[in-house]
C-alpha cells in the first residue's frame, strides 16, 4: 500500500472536518426543507395576526364582525394576505357570535418542534389545521 504525502493526508483530515460540520450544521438548524416549513408556518401566523387585526378594525369601524373574507378585502387601509403562502388555498374565516371568531389554517409542523420560541403563545400551533378563536379588540 502506497503511503500518502503530508499534502494528502491534510486534504483527507480537511475533507472531514467540512463534512462534519456539515452534519452538525444540518441536525442543530434542520434540513433546508424543514427550515422552509418552519418559515412557512412562521409566515401563516403573520397572516392570521393580520386578518385578527383587520376583522378587529372592521368590527371597531362597523361594530358587527365581517360575514365573510370578502367583507375584509373591500375594506380600505388594509395590507392583509388572505391566502396560504405555499398551496394559495384560502385561509379560514367563521364569525361565531357578536365578537367572537375564528381563523384557521393548515400548518405543516407543530410549532414547538424545534425548540425555537415561538412568539405569541396564542398562536402555537400543530401540525395539521388549526383553528384560533378570538374576541374582537376595539382598535383606538
Amino acid at each position: 500500500m502506497k503511503k500518502l504525502s503530508r499534502p494528502q493526508v491534510l486534504g483527507v483530515l480537511v475533507t472531514a472536518v467540512v463534512i462534519a460540520a456539515v452534519a452538525v450544521g444540518i441536525s442543530l438548524i434542520g434540513s433546508p426543507a424543514e427550515e422552509r416549513a418552519r418559515r412557512m408556518d412562521e409566515r401563516r401566523v403573520q397572516d392570521l395576526a393580520s386578518m385578527a387585526r383587520a376583522v378587529d378594525l372592521y368590527w371597531t369601524r362597523h361594530a358587527s364582525l365581517p360575514e365573510s373574507l370578502d367583507g375584509l378585502r373591500k375594506e380600505p387601509g388594509g395590507n392583509v394576505r388572505f391566502t396560504d403562502p405555499s398551496t394559495s388555498d384560502p385561509y379560514e374565516y367563521r364569525p361565531l357570535e357578536a365578537e367572537t371568531y375564528e381563523l384557521c389554517a393548515r400548518f405543516e409542523r407543530d410549532s414547538g418542534e424545534a425548540g425555537r420560541p415561538t412568539g405569541d403563545a396564542f398562536w402555537s400551533h400543530g401540525a395539521g389545521r388549526q383553528c384560533f378563536q378570538r374576541e374582537t379588540r376595539k382598535v383606538p
